[in-house]
C-alpha cells in the first residue's frame, strides 16, 4: 500500500493533491479494528479506509463507511459481505465462493462422488459452506460431512476429529483453514495416516496463496501431495520489477524477519490503491477533504459525532466501476463494487514449495495450458498435468475405502423357498456363516472380484413370507433405506418407485413381463380342420365372389349364348355351377363375350391363388404339430374372469392390479413345479388359466416343460435385475462399471449355462404374441379388390352398351314401370347374330326339328355303338352350337356321325 502511494505521490498529477496514509493495527482483534476505524474517521477525517482483512471485522467497519459515507475497500473474502447490501464497500479481493466451481471441476475431473468439507468455525469458514455445497450438487457429488474446527481447538481434539473422519468412507478432503489452523491439522493428518495412498487433500486459495507463511518443515513433512487453488498472477515486466523493489523495502523495515514472498493479496493491495489514486485523479479538486459538522447535542456517542464525508460518493462513484489493464496482478477490473474472476491456478505441493499441473476458468474449465492472453490452449488441453498425490503415488484415489473399523458390507439376500436357479440362501447349522448360490451371488461375486480393491461382505437373509405378514422384495429393498443392509443382492428388479430411496447398478440381466398359458390339444385329430385353413370370414367373402362372377358371367351372356337359356332353374343352376367349376378348373361351357373372357382371366387367377393358398396352410396344419395357446391376449383373462398365478412376493401383483385384474382371482406360487401344477388344473379346478411373471422365470418354466406351455404377449418393459446400494453409495459408479465387465465377457455365459443350461427350441416361445395359422381376408383384399372391379367394370360396360341399343325404349313415352317391363324383356329376348330374315329362322328350326328325327331313326339301326359318346354339336345358323342336355351315344369319328354331319350341312 505505501509503496503503491508512493509511486503516486511521486508523480506530476493535474490535481496536485497529495494522498496521505494513516496506518492503524487491528491485533487480529474485532473490537481493537473498531476503534480504529473510529479515530480515522474523527479524529484524522479519513475520507476513504482500506482494509481491514479479516471478515468478522470488515463486517463493523462497512457499518462505520455506511453511516458517514466513506469508501471501505477491503480485502475480505467472506461471500457474506455482500456490496449489493452495503453500497460504501469495495471488495479488492475476490469472494471465496469464486473458487467453488474451481473445486468441483477438479472433484468431477475426477469423477469422486463424495467429500468432506474441513472448514473453520468462524464467520470465514462457515461463508464458503453454501457455495460449495451447490458447486458439488451440480455435479453430482454429495458433502457426505462437515468437519467444523474451532481456531481455538488443540491438537487432542483436533486429532480425534481426524479419527472420526478416518472412520468414515469418504477419502476426498477440502480443507478451508487460515494457514496457522491448517498446519496443526496436516501435522496430525500425518500422524493419524491420512497423508498416504488412497487420500485427496484440496486446499482452498486463502491457504495456497499464502503457503509461504507456512513452516516449510510443516510443507515437506506433512502435505505432499496436496492440491491447491488460487487466483492465477501472470508474469509480466512490471511484476519482476516490483517484486524486487518490494523484498528490498521488506528487509530494510525487517532485517530480523524470514523472507515472506509477495502473495496476491499485497497485489491485490497495490492495485486497490492505484485504484483509488485514479478515483481521486478523476474527482480532482472536489477531494478537498469536507464533512459536515456533527450533531453538538448533549450525550452523543463517539459513532453520533462522526462527521459525514461530501467527498465520499463521487469517490465511491468513481471506484466502483474502474479498470487497471496494466496491474501488478493482471486485469484489475472491478463492476459494481466487485472484483470480477480470475483465471484459477491449480498447483500440487511438491517438496518445500508447489508445481503448476493447470488452470481453470469460467468458461472453459479445467485446462493444462494458458495462453498469453490468458485464454486456454486447443489441443489436448483438458486434463491436469501429473500430479503426486499423498504417499508419492501416481494412481488417482478412488475416493473412498471400506472404513477401517473393520466393518463389512451387509448384503440383503431373499429366501423364498423356489426358484433357486437365481437364488438360493442356506445357513450352516454349525457356525451360522449364510451361504447364497444361484444366478444373482454368482453375478455379484464375479462383480467384486474384478473391482480394484477388496471389499469384504457379509450375506444376511431375508425372508419372504407369506401372508399376513406378506414381506416382499420391497420390505428387502426398504432395509437399506432403514441402513440395516448396506447393500442388496438378487433377483431383485429395477423400479422407478425403488429408485427414489436407493441406488441401483447398471442391470446385470434384461427383464420383461410376460405371461404362460397352456397349448391346445393337437388339432390334427379334429374332422372338421379342412375348414381351419381359411376364416370365417375369408369363406363367406370367397363363396359371395363365387356367386358373384357366375352372375356376372351369366348377364354377359344370357343374350347370345344358348348355354346360358333355358328354364330358370337351369339358369340359376347355371349361375352357380359355371362359378363354382372354376374352383377346379372344370368349366365345359363355351363363352362368347369377350368381356365376360376378361372377366374369367382375372377369376381364375384369383381361383388358383386362393386354392394354392388353402392347400398350402392345410398342408402345414397335418404335417406340423400346431402349438396354439389356449388364449392370445391377458384381457381375455379379466373377461372370462380366470385366475392369473404369480410369483410370491414380486412386484408384479402391482402390474396385474394396474391391469384391472381382480385382486380375488390372483394366486402367488414359489416354484416352478407349483406354476405347473397351477396351469394344468385350469381355474375351474383350482389352478390358474395363465402365469404373470417376468421373463427369465417363463422361460425357465418354458425350458422345463416344453411342449405344454406357451409364452403370450404382449410383453411389459422392465428395467431387469440390478444390485441395490444406499443413495449416493460411492459403490454404485465402480460396481456398475464392473458389471459391464462381467456382462460383455465369457464369465457370464459360463454363469448361466451353469445355472440355466441351453435353451430348448420349443416354437413360438420367443415371447411374442402367439397368431392363428388361419389365412384372413386381409391376406386376400388387393386379389379380390382387383376380381371385384373387373367385373363391376365389364357389368357397367355391358349395360351402357344395352341401353344405347335400346334406346328408343327411354326414349319412349311409357310410364317408367313400362320401360322397366319392356328393357326387361328385350334383355330376355336372344340376340340375333345373323343376316338372314326371321322367315329364313323359322324353315332352319323346322330343318332342324326333321334332322333330329332322323338321327333317332338312324340310331336305332345301329345297336353295337357304344353307350358314351361326345355329344353331337349342330349349327343353329346363329354361329353359336348349343349342347344338348343329354350324352350322344355315338363314338367320334364313327360313319353314323360323318353321315349326320354332312346331311346336315347338304341342308
Amino acid at each position: 500500500m505505501l509503496l503503491a502511494l508512493e509511486d503516486y505521490n511521486a508523480t506530476a498529477n493535474r490535481s496536485g493533491i497529495r494522498i496521505v496514509s494513516h496506518l492503524r493495527d487491528s491485533n487480529k482483534d474485532d473490537v481493537e479494528a473498531a476503534f480504529a476505524a473510529i479515530y480515522l474517521l474523527k479524529h484524522v477525517k479519513a475520507q476513504a479506509i482500506f482494509g481491514p482483512q479479516m471478515s468478522t471485522q470488515t463486517d463493523f467497519v462497512i457499518d462505520l463507511g455506511n453511516r458517514v459515507k466513506v469508501p471501505i475497500i477491503s480485502p475480505a473474502t467472506s461471500p457474506s459481505l455482500s456490496v449489493k447490501e452495503n453500497p460504501y464497500f469495495i471488495r479488492g479481493a475476490l469472494p471465496s465462493s469464486s473458487q467453488t466451481k474451481a473445486i468441483a471441476e477438479i472433484v468431477k475431473n475426477y469423477y469422486w462422488r463424495e467429500v468432506v468439507a474441513i472448514y473453520e468455525d468462524s464467520p470465514f469458514g462457515t461463508g464458503i459452506l453454501p457455495y460449495l455445497t451447490d458447486a458439488l450438487l451440480g455435479i453430482s457429488t454429495l458433502v457426505s460431512y462437515r468437519s467444523a474446527i474451532s481456531p481455538s481447538a488443540n491438537d487432542d481434539q483436533i486429532f480425534r476429529e481426524l479419527y472420526k473422519l478416518n472412520t468414515m468412507q469418504t477419502r476426498v478432503f477440502i480443507v478451508h483453514l487460515q494457514p496457522a489452523l491448517a498446519s496443526r491439522l496436516f501435522l496430525k493428518a500425518k500422524e493419524s495416516g491420512m497423508m498416504s495412498r488412497g487420500y485427496a487433500w484440496i486446499i482452498t486459495d486463502v491457504l495456497t496463496s499464502l503457503l509461504d507463511s507456512i513452516d516449510p518443515l510443516v510443507i515437506e513433512s506433512s502435505m505432499q501431495g496436496v492440491l491447491g487453488v488460487k487466483p492465477y498472477v501472470p508474469r509480466s515486466n512490471e511484476l519482476r520489477s516490483f517484486t524486487k523493489r518490494w523484498r528490498k523495502r521488506f528487509r530494510q523495515e525487517y532485517p530480523d524477519t524470514d523472507q515472506v514472498e509477495l502473495n496476491v493479496f499485497g497485489l491485490w493491495a497495490y492495485d486497490s490503491i492505484s485504484a483509488l489514486t485514479e478515483a481521486v485523479e478523476e474527482v480532482g479538486t472536489t477531494a478537498i477533504p469536507k464533512s459536515k459538522e456533527p450533531d453538538t447535542r448533549e450525550n452523543l456517542t463517539d459513532l453520533d459525532a462522526l462527521e459525514t464525508s461530501e467527498v465520499g460518493s463521487p469517490l465511491l462513484e468513481s471506484m466502483k466501476n474502474t479498470e487497471l489493464k496494466t496491474g501488478l496482478s493482471g486485469e484489475f477490473h472491478i463492476i459494481d463494487g466487485e472484483l470480477q474472476p480470475y483465471p484459477y491456478e491449480i498447483v500440487n505441493i511438491i517438496g518445500k514449495g508447489e508445481r503448476r499441473v493447470g488452470f481453470w476458468t469460467e468458461k472453459d474449465g479445467i485446462s493444462h495450458k494458458l495462453k498469453m492472453n490468458g485464454k486456454p490452449a486447443k489441443a489436448n488441453n483438458k486434463q491436469l498435468g501429473v500430479i503426486i498425490w499423498p504417499g508419492e503415488s501416481t494412481i488417482v484415489p478412488r475416493g473412498w475405502e471400506i472404513p477401517t473399523s473393520g466393518k463389512r458390507l451387509r448384503v440383503g439376500v431373499p429366501v423364498k423357498g423356489g426358484m433357486e436357479q437365481f437364488i438360493k440362501v442356506e445357513r450352516d447349522p454349525k457356525t451360522q456363516a449364510v451361504t447364497a448360490t444361484g444366478f444373482g451371488p454368482d453375478v455379484f461375486e464375479e462383480v467384486i472380484r474384478s473391482l480394484p480393491y477388496a471389499v469384504p461382505y457379509d450375506f444376511i437373509p431375508f425372508q419372504i413370507t407369506h401372508r399376513p405378514t406378506s414381506q416382499d422384495y420391497d420390505d428387502l429393498v426398504h432395509k437399506i433405506t432403514s441402513k440395516e443392509y448396506d447393500a442388496v443382492v438378487g433377483d431383485v428388479t429395477i423400479l422407478a418407485s425403488r429408485s427414489e430411496d436407493v441406488d441401483f447398478t447398471l442391470p446385470f440381466s434384461e427383464s420383461s413381463i410376460s405371461a404362460v398359458v397352456p397349448v391346445k390339444n393337437d388339432d390334427r385329430k379334429n374332422a372338421w380342420i379342412f375348414l381351419k385353413p381359411l376364416k370365417k370370414e375369408l369363406w363367406i367373402t370367397t363363396g359371395a365372389f363365387f356367386v358373384f362372377i357366375g352372375f356376372v358371367v351369366w348377364v354377359l351372356e344370357h343374350r347370345v349364348n344358348k348355354e346360358f337359356r333355358g328354364p330358370k332353374r337351369k339358369q340359376v343352376g347355371m349361375i352357380f355351377w359355371f362359378s363354382f367349376s372354376t374352383l377346379v378348373f372344370a368349366h365345359r361351357e363355351r363363352v362368347t363375350s369377350n368381356l365376360s373372357r376378361f372377366v374369367l382371366i382375372v377369376w381364375v387367377f384369383v381361383v388358383l391363388v386362393l386354392t394354392s393358398s388353402y392347400t398350402a396352410s392345410l398342408t402345414s396344419m397335418l404335417t406340423l404339430q400346431q402349438l396354439q395357446p389356449t388364449i392370445t391376449d391377458l384381457n381375455d383373462l379379466i373377461k372370462t374372469g380366470e385366475y392369473v398365478g404369480y410369483q410370491e412376493g414380486s412386484f408384479v401383483k402391482d402390474v396385474l392390479k394396474r391391469m384391472n385384474f381382480d385382486s380375488s382371482k390372483l394366486r402367488s406360487y414359489r416354484t416352478l413345479e407349483e406354476y405347473s401344477d397351477a396351469l394344468s388344473r385350469g381355474s375351474i379346478n383350482g389352478g390358474v388359466g395363465a402365469i404373470v411373471d417376468e421373463m427369465p422365470y417363463l422361460r425357465l418354466l418354458i425350458n422345463k416343460y416344453c411342449r405344454k406351455y406357451i409364452m403370450v404377449g404382449p410383453m411389459y418393459k422392465a428395467a431387469g435385475f440390478g444390485f441395490a446400494f444406499p443413495k449416493g453409495s460411492p459403490l454404485v459408479p465402480d460396481v456398475s462399471r464392473a458389471v459391464l465387465k462381467v456382462v460383455e465377457g465369457e464369465v457370464m455365459n459360463n454363469i448361466m449355462q451353469k445355472w440355466f443350461g441351453n435353451e430348448t427350441h420349443c416354437p413360438a416361445q420367443d415371447g411374442m404374441a402367439v397368431t392363428s395359422d388361419s389365412l384372413t381376408v386381409d391376406s386376400f383384399k388387393g386379389l379380390f379388390l382387383i376380381a371385384g372391379v373387373s367385373a363391376g367394370s365389364a357389368l357397367l360396360l355391358f349395360f351402357l352398351i344395352f341401353l344405347y341399343h335400346h334406346r328408343e325404349i327411354l326414349a319412349s313415352d311409357d310410364s317408367i314401370r313400362q320401360k322397366l317391363f319392356a328393357i326387361a324383356k328385350a334383355f330376355d329376348e336372344e340376340k340375333d347374330n345373323s343376316n338372314s330374315t326371321s322367315e329364313k329362322t323359322e324353315t332352319n328350326e323346322s330343318q332342324a326339328a326333321t334332322l333330329f328325327a332322323e338321327t333317332e331313326a338312324s340310331l336305332e339301326v345301329l345297336p353295337n355303338l357304344p353307350s358314351q359318346s361326345p355329344e353331337i354339336r349342330i349349327s343353329d345358323g346363329l354361329g353359336a352350337s348349343p349342347e344338348p342336355e343329354g350324352f350322344s351315344p355315338t363314338e367320334p369319328g364313327t360313319p353314323v356321325q360323318e353321315t349326320i354331319i354332312g346331311t346336315i350341312e347338304e341342308r
